[in-house]
C-alpha cells in the first residue's frame, strides 16, 4: 500500500506499466524444428504478419542479423548464411539451403509494426546427421545345456541414438532395449535372427545377425552364394581356356 496517497500510487503504477508490457511482448512464440543435415529448411510462423509492418529482421542469435527487410528491399548481412538464405517479405519465411549441425540455434524473427511496437517469434532449429548403419559385435555366444547365452553389442561410435532390438522382426521386451543385448535363449523363445535398429528424430538404420540352432552363428547368405558361384564358375572358365 502507498503511504503518500492515491496520486503517488497512480504515478507508480503508470511508471511500471510500460515495463510489464515490454516483458509480455518480448516473450513471443517458440517453435521447435528438427531436420536432417543437408536438407533445405523453411523457417516460418503459423500466423499472418502484422499489416503494413515497417521492418522485419531475422536473427541467428540475439545480436547477429541474417537479413533485414526495410523500405521495400532486403539487406543480407555478412554471415555464414550469406548465399544460402532467401527472405519472403510477404510471409516472413526464411529459406535456408543445405543446413548443417553448426546451424543449430534459436532463430528470431522480429517485426516492427507501424505503431512502433515490436513483436517477435522464435524457432529453435535442431539439425541432426543421419544415423550410420550399426555394426553388431558378438561379445559372447555359449551353448549351455540346450540353452544359448547370447551377448551382442550394437556399435554406433559418438552418436546419441535410440536402440531397439528385434527377434525375428518382433520387438524384444522393453528391459532388453539397450546398446547391449544380453539374454539366454531357450527353445520356447529362440529367434533365428536378431536386428538392432538405431534411430534419431530424422532417420534409422538396421543391422542383423542370424543364428543356427542350438547356438552357432549362421553364415551370410551372400557369402554362401559367392562361394557357390566360384565353385561353378572357376572350373568352367579354366575349361574354356584349355580348349
Amino acid at each position: 500500500m502507498c503511504s503518500r496517497g492515491w496520486d503517488s500510487c497512480l504515478a507508480l503504477e503508470l511508471l511500471l506499466l510500460p515495463l510489464s508490457l515490454l516483458v509480455t511482448s518480448i516473450q513471443g512464440h517458440l517453435v521447435h524444428m528438427t531436420v536432417v543435415s543437408g536438407s533445405n529448411v523453411t523457417l516460418n510462423i503459423s500466423e499472418s504478419l502484422p499489416e503494413n509492418y515497417k521492418q522485419l529482421t531475422w536473427f541467428y542469435t540475439f545480436d547477429q542479423k541474417i537479413v533485414e527487410w526495410d523500405s521495400r528491399k532486403s539487406k543480407y548481412f555478412e554471415s555464414k548464411f550469406k548465399g544460402r538464405v532467401r527472405l519472403d517479405p510477404q510471409s516472413g519465411a526464411l529459406y535456408i539451403s543445405k543446413v548443417q549441425k553448426e546451424d543449430n540455434s534459436t532463430y528470431i524473427m522480429r517485426v516492427l509494426k507501424k505503431t512502433g511496437n515490436e513483436q517477435e517469434w522464435k524457432i529453435k532449429l535442431q539439425v541432426l546427421d543421419p544415423v550410420p548403419k550399426p555394426v553388431i559385435k558378438i561379445e559372447k555366444i555359449e551353448d549351455m545345456d540346450d540353452n544359448c547365452y547370447l551377448k551382442l553389442s550394437c556399435v554406433i561410435p559418438g552418436e546419441s541414438v535410440n536402440y531397439t532390438w528385434y527377434g525375428d522382426k518382433r520387438p524384444l521386451p522393453k528391459e532388453l532395449q539397450n546398446s547391449v543385448l544380453e539374454t539366454t535363449l531357450m527353445p520356447h523363445n529362440y529367434s533365428r535372427c536378431y536386428t538392432c535398429q538405431v534411430s534419431n528424430s530424422v532417420s534409422s538404420k538396421n543391422g542383423t545377425v542370424c543364428l543356427s540352432p542350438p547356438c552357432t552363428l549362421a553364415r551370410s547368405f551372400g557369402v554362401e552364394w559367392i562361394a557357390s558361384w566360384l565353385v561353378v564358375t572357376v572350373p568352367t572358365i579354366l575349361g574354356l581356356l584349355l580348349t
